[in-house]
């Protein structure tokens, strides 16, 4: 019988130990680690997300449960007190910096996006995750809610996410984007809770692309009219001018009717060349980071929280999107059918099982009609 490691391992391998260890060089906080530690914090965490416990108390238990695996893993059993003293401390950029590592290893091997064109196409919003006020009084967001958000850019290419920052709820969407650099001759569609007429200077002066909706009560000038496809359900496709506080930005106005829906739809953008139709449709695939939105909640550990500090909060959060990250990687390299929704689930209870990784995603074979017969069956007749 061939050896094989548990699922659990052979998913941690895909972390480049080196990588890891370099990194927590320079995130030390000058504290002396005695046993517990940071690639031990890391796989804790993991565990809770992957295996879906519903505490801290309930992960410790189930690790410790499972104490002989652990070696292989690189960590050891840990008592409650001493994780969460390390999730409460020990900073969360580790974690961040890991997550930006990962992403610049799935890039090459992500799928391209649906579009006939070659340039990148992202995705910016943010999601609000609500928190108990009285439990986590730094996540104020309302009279009596709290809450931290979630600002994502979705990388289209596999659909994966490109970058992450999370702030306290309170924070408006557009206020990253004073920050946000994307890679030259990019698209990037977003709604109109990011319109910023500087803004959109400052993308077309560094050479990317948006598309966007149009607010209602926006105030522009016509500048020349294009041709139409209404087959197609293009309503209109202007050249127009808009003030700005440097003077004035020359953008593409286009009018769309959903056929389905027979909703009307007005788009900004200030990418000339490519198809009236094309524009509405990059809009369209914008719902792409509400479903991945919906897809982390639902099935990593984002709703209901180990630890009750900021720092605690952040390295969860962080770590889910690692997760996230290695079993994307994990199905583009190993062309895996199931959608990583599935992939969760199957991972939940087989985590320590001592079978090969990629044969726990294939589906299992259709079992051959078999003649039976049933005597106990015969008796009864």
């Amino acid at each position: 019988m061939s050896h094989s490691n548990t699922i659990f391992n052979q998913l941690l391998s895909l972390v480049p130990r080196h990588e890891f260890e370099n990194l927590a060089k320079e995130h030390d906080t000058g504290r002396r680690i005695r046993t517990f530690s940071r690639w031990n914090q890391f796989v804790h965490l993991a565990f809770i997300h992957l295996s879906a416990r519903r505490s801290m108390r309930d992960g410790i238990r189930n690790m410790s449960a499972n104490f002989k695996q652990l070696y292989h893993l690189g960590a050891r059993p840990a008592a409650r007190s001493t994780f969460s003293d390390a999730n409460n401390k020990r900073p969360a950029e580790l974690f961040q910096a890991l997550f930006g590592k990962l992403y610049q290893r799935c890039e090459p091997v992500a799928p391209s996006h649906k579009f006939r064109f070659k340039a990148k196409l992202y995705s910016l919003d943010a999601s609000t995750v609500k928190l108990c006020l009285s439990v986590f009084p730094w996540a104020s967001f309302r009279k009596k809610r709290g809450g931290i958000k979630l600002h994502t850019v979705l990388d289209h290419d596999g659909y994966i996410p490109a970058f992450m920052h999370v702030t306290n709820a309170r924070r408006h969407e557009s206020r990253l984007t004073r920050t946000l650099r994307l890679p030259k001759g990019s698209i990037v569609t977003f709604d109109r809770g990011y319109i910023s007429y500087p803004w959109f200077e400052a993308l077309t002066e560094s050479g990317v692309f948006f598309v966007t909706r149009q607010k209602n009560n926006a105030s522009y000038r016509v500048l020349k009219r294009r041709p139409v496809n209404r087959k197609q359900g293009v309503t209109s496709d202007q050249e127009i001018l808009v003030k700005t506080r440097r003077g004035e930005l020359k953008l593409r106005r286009i009018g769309y009717r959903d056929p389905k829906t027979g909703k009307h739809y007005k788009y900004l953008t200030n990418h000339f060349t490519l198809s009236a139709k094309t524009i509405a449709d990059i809009y369209k695939e914008r719902w792409q980071i509400e479903i991945f939105f919906r897809l982390i909640k639902q099935n990593l550990k984002l709703k209901s929280f180990i630890g009750n500090s900021e720092n605690a909060v952040l390295s969860q959060v962080y770590v889910a999107m690692i997760v996230y990250l290695l079993l994307a990687y994990l199905k583009f390299r190993s062309r895996i059918g199931p959608s990583l929704q599935k992939m969760i689930q199957l991972l939940q209870l087989n985590l320590f099982q001592r079978t090969d990784l990629e044969s726990l995603f294939k589906p299992p074979e259709k079992m051959s009609k078999i003649k039976t017969t049933y005597p106990l069956l015969a008796w009864a007749s």
